[in-house]
């Protein structure tokens, strides 16, 4: 009898704990299409011209540098991948609103017109912003909003992640949207 996909996962990221450098990898590669179709559904509701394969990328690089990885199933893996996601593209819309404060570049007048990728970085800023003082309010429902809108993950799928029922996660997004829609507005 093969192993599941996910406990496979589950092995190579207990490997890795236990410091095999190689197995993370591994892992990493076994959810490698996931990740894809996910970074790919998030950058093209964002509008954003990074590419695909470059914020997968840089999630593992987030993800295997520093300290180590304390994924411990499939599940965990790929709600740490969307975090990591989170943070590339947070860190990339603060880059590009740092260059527009002074970067060498003729400043922006009030009649200018924000290109999709500068309206991104500013969607993303003011998201990531209201995801923390969400997760202060409520975690879970922030990390719903997380694994939605940077995962591009289904509610099925954030279910099982979560070990909730579907209706919990339509019931914490509908709590998330609310707390955000009001937050936008305030």
């Amino acid at each position: 009898m093969e192993a599941s996909p996910g406990t496979e996962v589950t092995v190579l990221l207990a490997r890795a704990r236990a410091g095999d450098d190689a197995a993370l990898g591994a892992a990493y590669s076994a959810v490698y299409d996931e990740l894809k179709r996910a970074a790919r559904l998030q950058l093209r509701r964002m509008r954003d011209d990074f590419q695909t394969t470059a914020l997968v990328h840089e999630a593992y690089l987030k993800l295997a540098g520093g300290a180590r990885l304390a994924a411990i199933d499939r599940n965990h893996l790929l709600a740490l991948s969307a975090r990591a996601m989170r943070q590339v593209l947070v860190d990339d819309a603060r880059a590009r609103k740092a260059d527009k404060r002074g970067g060498g570049q003729d400043a922006l007048t009030l009649t200018a017109s924000l290109g999709s990728g500068d309206a991104a970085a500013i969607e993303v800023l003011a998201l990531d912003e209201l995801l923390t003082s969400l997760h202060r309010l409520d975690e879970r429902a922030a990390q719903i909003v997380e694994l939605r809108y940077f995962g591009g993950y289904e509610e099925t799928e954030i279910a099982a992640m979560l070990g909730i029922t579907d209706r919990t996660v339509r019931r914490d997004w509908r709590k998330a949207r609310a707390f955000l829609l009001a937050e936008m507005g305030a």
